[in-house]
């Protein structure tokens, strides 16, 4: 099996390092949407708390993306 980190996995550690500081409010909606496309390629079925962990987030972005477009219509 090849451990090597690739640079979207790169990318998903340094956006989830992120995320642990400061939560969501610093993501533009463009850096929120990648975030959620490096989460939904990400295989965490391994480890069923990670899984559950993993779709609490991707449901906070959707809340976030959801606001910023709310936010930018108005």
């Amino acid at each position: 099996m090849d451990y090597r980190l690739t640079p979207e996995d790169r990318e998903r550690v340094a956006m989830l390092a992120v995320v642990e500081k400061n939560g969501l409010k610093l993501f533009t909606r463009e850096e929120l949407i990648r975030l959620r496309e490096l989460l939904e390629k990400k295989d965490y079925s391994h480890n069923r708390k990670a899984v559950r962990s993993k779709n609490r987030l991707l449901r906070k972005i959707n809340i976030a993306i959801y606001e910023r477009e709310n936010a930018e219509e108005i």
